[in-house]
């Protein structure tokens, strides 16, 4: 394990795998290191990338092996990631998986090293029709959390942010992985503030809003996810400066490995990805699965 400290005194603990160019992996809601050797996803992302990647892989502020010195803001979890690419040489690119992908972004524009990024399905519900979280879903995250309720936030994000059925949260309590949610439950809110609410009740994304997102930009969604994500996803790769969208066809908000990994490294090799745009609402194109 190494760590890095960040500006305001946090240690964030991570793993570093292979040589190359480095690249971090921004966990989202709840994820941390030792529930990544558990689920194989961004252990198995990093297995796949170290042989022409340095992939790290990191504990958010307040889960793990991370602490936490001072009080929360979107911004310390940016300047979290600073100390990591300081740390690392000075220069690197983001994969940010679900709500992580929100605090990628946000990284991408703040000025501190990040050549470029991509994030898969970052919850940015643009849909005023479609399924989201009620209008005082984050109120409630916050009495749970401030509560001491860690099982009951963990429940209310399950069934009220991904739309959970409640067999499955049942299930999902007799498993051992549940106790190592229910540990980062209290950093649920982190997720939250990093997506800003207005992007999660069926406003429109704002292009002002990332504008300083300049880098090149991969937008991944799967073709059998929910609508709402799919569309979240179209709209963030058509406002963003510089992005290209991608399309895994078959697969949902369960990102597979084999997957993401070759979509992965064409854009990590490759160059801007200007050349390669696709306006997902202006060609039209859908996972013929759909």
């Amino acid at each position: 394990m190494h760590s890095a400290t960040s500006k305001d005194g946090t240690t964030i603990a991570y793993d570093r795998e292979g040589l190359g160019p480095v690249v971090i992996m921004v966990n989202g809601a709840l994820g941390d290191r030792k529930l990544d050797r558990r689920f194989k996803l961004m252990t198995g992302i990093s297995e796949r990338l170290s042989p022409r990647f340095t992939v790290i892989d990191y504990d958010r502020r307040g889960r793990g092996d991370s602490n936490e010195a001072g009080r929360f803001t979107v911004e310390r979890e940016i300047e979290d990631i600073a100390a990591l690419i300081e740390a690392e040489g000075g220069r690197a690119a983001l994969f940010g998986f679900s709500s992580g992908g929100a605090l990628a972004l946000r990284a991408a524009g703040a000025g501190i090293g990040v050549e470029k990024a991509a994030v898969y399905e970052v919850p940015f519900m643009v849909d005023r029709d479609g399924k989201r979280p009620a209008a005082d879903y984050g109120r409630r995250l916050d009495d749970l959390v401030a509560a001491g309720d860690r099982n009951g936030a963990v429940k209310h994000f399950m069934r009220n942010a991904m739309g959970m059925p409640a067999v499955g949260v049942a299930i999902m309590r007799l498993m051992p992985a549940w106790r190592d949610m229910a540990a980062n439950a209290h950093t649920l809110p982190y997720d939250w503030a990093a997506l800003g609410e207005h992007n999660m009740q069926g406003d429109p994304l704002r292009a002002d809003e990332f504008a300083s997102v300049t880098v090149p930009v991969l937008v991944v969604h799967g073709g059998k996810s929910p609508a709402n994500l799919r569309n979240g996803s179209e709209a963030l790769a058509r406002i963003l400066p510089d992005s290209r969208l991608r399309v895994l066809p078959g697969i949902s908000h369960n990102l597979k490995v084999d997957a993401i990994v070759p979509v992965l490294e064409d854009f990590l090799v490759d160059g801007s990805p200007n050349a390669a745009r696709v306006d997902a609402a202006a060609a039209g194109t859908r996972d013929p699965s759909h």
